[in-house]
């Protein structure tokens, strides 16, 4: 968590008792992000919580079983915290760097993921309340129309990349409709966002972006309320800065990870027998290829930054104060001493988390994705992989899991085509 080269020489989880002979393994970098799997398998045999490095000098720990993760989350505000203000050490010391992308992720904001107690039930509640007057079917029925005029724009070629024309526009339209944001600053909003999930990305930029546009949007809306998620928050008087970051908040979880979900279970439906022949047939229900991609493929991989209140140990690991310890949603899904096979039509995944952080529209998020998938495979007829699988290439960083591009063809569809004259 300092920037010191050597971790197992200072203050950082390595200095803990057992410490890795080779200190704390990366999460990070192209290695990471070309099989995470592979990490959290070397940090399971270190313990159900091992210490790792966040981004480069950026020291902290991961929860890597399905215990471990539960454990934290349902034992928050208890016995772990969230504001890294008064947690994060090497933060307050000024030892993370003001561009780092671990910084830009994890640093504290005015909204209610970074809070405790009673002002993170104050900010919750305004989130719930707002995201609870949201019309699922005028919703599902947005989305539709979203996914088709999409669809239509490519539909007559026979080819497209479904991440860049179809899996990442699509949330990006959706949020910016549900919150009553124009087009041109939506853009603006998700496309940061995109770029602090990207941790290779210049995050201090995109950060000072980012806010930037909420604070407009926060301003049109205070000038011009309408029946949108932004002027309800409003409505539950919030502050500029608590608008900002509750914003950032829920366009953040609402775009880049339904993104990875929807690109995901594309990506299933098309490669995997089980369901692209199910599907199509209308026997298996896309809901169960979404159910799949949750447990395997955790649109948010690690994250949920928590800390100690006081050293504790944890099935023999000790937790040092002062220290973020993210929770791996990968790992804990991916946990081999999870029972075999019992995950069909089991919805125990920590995809959505858990505990009194726990995402707090889990039905939203799904009411999307299984609407753009139900669209995308009701029309793109034969749809198919238009590359070897391998050449599939992950999205770098350490937040999030999901795809450069997804290479597709399928029947063009004639009616569309522009009419020669």
């Amino acid at each position: 968590m300092t920037s010191h080269p050597s971790p197992g020489v200072q203050q950082c989880p390595a200095h803990a008792p057992a410490p890795p002979p080779t200190g704390p393994l990366p999460i990070h970098g192209p290695a990471f992000s070309a099989d995470p799997h592979a990490t959290y398998r070397r940090l399971r045999e270190q313990g159900p919580i091992a210490p790792v490095e966040i981004s480069p000098g950026v020291y902290g720990y991961l929860t890597v079983t399905y215990r471990a993760a539960l454990h934290l989350l349902l034992n928050t505000p208890a016995r772990f915290a969230k504001n890294p203000t008064e947690h994060w050490d090497a933060l307050r010391l000024g030892q993370v760097p003001a561009d780092s992308p671990a910084r830009m992720m994890m640093q504290p904001r005015d909204n209610a993921l970074w809070k405790d107690g009673e002002e993170h039930a104050r900010l919750r509640r305004a989130i719930t309340s707002a995201l609870g007057r949201v019309d699922t079917f005028a919703l599902a029925a947005s989305v539709a129309r979203i996914a088709d005029g999409l669809v239509d724009s490519f539909a007559a070629t026979g080819h497209a990349d479904l991440v860049a024309q179809y899996a990442d526009p699509l949330p990006m339209l959706t949020m910016t409709s549900m919150f009553g944001c124009p087009p041109e600053l939506g853009k603006r909003i998700v496309i940061a966002v995109t770029r602090l999930f990207d941790t290779d990305s210049d995050a201090l930029q995109a950060n000072a972006e980012l806010e930037a546009a909420c604070l407009e949007l926060t301003r049109l809306k205070r000038a011009r309320p309408g029946r949108d998620v932004t002027s309800d928050l409003i409505a539950a008087e919030l502050s500029d800065a608590e608008m900002i970051q509750t914003i950032v908040l829920l366009i953040g979880a609402g775009s880049t990870p339904s993104s990875n979900l929807i690109m995901n279970a594309l990506r299933l439906i098309i490669s995997d027998p089980r369901f692209a022949g199910s599907v199509h047939a209308g026997v298996k229900p896309l809901a169960d290829a979404l159910d799949e991609v949750l447990w395997d493929i955790p649109p948010v991989s690690n994250y949920s930054p928590l800390y100690a209140i006081g050293e504790q140990t944890y099935e023999g690991v000790r937790l040092q104060t002062g220290y973020p310890i993210l929770v791996s949603f990968a790992a804990a899904n991916g946990d081999p001493a999870l029972t075999p096979g019992a995950r069909a039509g089991n919805r125990g995944h920590l995809a959505f988390s858990a505990g009194v952080h726990a995402c707090p529209a889990p039905d939203l998020a799904r009411i999307i994705s299984e609407t753009a998938l139900e669209r995308a495979v009701d029309r793109l007829a034969g749809l198919e992989l238009a590359v070897d699988p391998r050449e599939l290439a992950p999205r770098p960083g350490t937040f999030h899991a999901g795809l450069t591009a997804l290479p597709v063809r399928f029947q063009p569809d004639n009616r569309l085509a522009p009419t020669k004259r």
